[in-house]
């Protein structure tokens, strides 16, 4: 196992799909310390992603990437790349999947007489403001289509590249129609380094909640995971500098681990916690039942227990006593337009 700087995942594992036990050859020792990324074209002939789980606040998505470089190890999108014949470990954040006709897509499904409009989220599985965005810019293409039609829209990031978009965030924002929720998972720079190690550092993170909001544009921040025994003490912290920064929305999700996560993230405990790794995987246990993951609605969003309703109170409590969630945010649609109709009279 070797953790390459700049990477999440320790490992290369084979998916849970396949029959067969793949083991390379080692590289030389320079490519192995940084493996690179390859981008591939994802030929989906659909971009809009409709869920109607219960527990997730949005209903339709749109994720112009499949895979992350971010690397962050916890991530729960890692085993959708198992549905490519690929590993949840090093190749989700190495093999990224580029869907190059996702403007083209989503104009078209909005200009189809059968759409109705409502809010759509980016970033419901992979990052929309990854890496790879500052290349291929189609996170800002659709955002552009978005603004077009004058169809709400939510962000979720936690990269301060959302930035380069501001000036179509805060147009829709003047309608009610944006909104951004920047995720920081914690507060220690060094920590952040090693967990998410591609991802804008939380003092960028915080700034990027204030430019936001100086802005006009609503913006809340997730907490998201919170990993108990790691972080899961920084929550009030994380809860004051983002209301600090103008955050006027906060959330939270203990940290889950499905299908081959939890191997992933027990490596990486293993390599740079080697101390507290039975105590974090046991308090997450805790949160699970006895097991890793819960994959049942409503408990795996929360956790379920006595930790679990811990967690729950000090959110509560810091959420109100810093100012938090005071009203709720609601996106209009009542600016719909599809390009070249004429708006009613009445």
């Amino acid at each position: 196992m070797t953790f390459s700087k700049g990477r999440g995942a320790g490992s290369n594992q084979t998916g849970r799909f396949e029959k067969n036990l793949v083991e390379r050859e080692p590289l030389d020792p320079l490519e192995e310390s940084k493996p690179s990324t390859l981008f591939f074209t994802d030929k989906s002939r659909s971009i809009l992603t409709r869920n109607d789980s219960p527990d997730i606040p949005f209903a339709v998505s749109v994720n112009p990437y499949r895979g992350c470089e971010h690397g962050c190890v916890y991530c729960y999108a890692r085993p959708t790349h198992e549905y490519l014949g690929l590993s949840a470990g090093l190749d989700f954040e190495t093999k990224v999947f580029v869907k190059k006709e996702a403007p083209l897509l989503l104009r078209k499904e909005l200009l189809s007489p059968r759409y109705r409009p409502e809010a759509i989220t980016f970033s419901g599985v992979t990052d929309c403001y990854q890496p790879a965005e500052r290349r291929f810019r189609l996170t800002r293409a659709c955002l552009e289509v978005l603004t077009a039609f004058r169809n709400p829209f939510s962000i979720i990031t936690k990269n301060q590249g959302v930035l380069q978009d501001l000036d179509l965030i805060q147009e829709m924002a003047a309608l009610k129609a944006a909104a951004v929720f920047i995720t920081i998972t914690t507060l220690d720079a060094d920590l952040c380094a090693i967990l998410e190690p591609r991802t804008s550092r939380p003092a960028a993170r915080l700034e990027t909640v204030r430019r936001l909001r100086e802005a006009g544009v609503p913006v809340g921040v997730m907490i998201a995971p919170v990993i108990p025994s790691l972080t899961d003490h920084e929550l009030p912290k994380i809860l004051e500098a983002a209301a600090a920064a103008g955050a006027q929305f906060a959330a939270f999700v203990p940290l889950r681990l499905p299908h081959s996560v939890s191997d992933l993230f027990s490596e990486w405990l293993g390599q740079h916690f080697p101390d507290r790794k039975e105590k974090v995987l046991n308090r997450i246990r805790s949160l699970r039942e006895g097991k890793l993951n819960d994959p049942d609605f409503g408990s795996r969003m929360q956790g379920k227990g006595q930790f679990a309703e811990i967690l729950r109170a000090m959110f509560r409590r810091y959420a109100r006593l810093y100012g938090l969630n005071k009203t709720s945010l609601e996106l209009s649609t009542e600016h719909f337009q599809r390009p070249g109709e004429q708006l009613p009279l009445f």
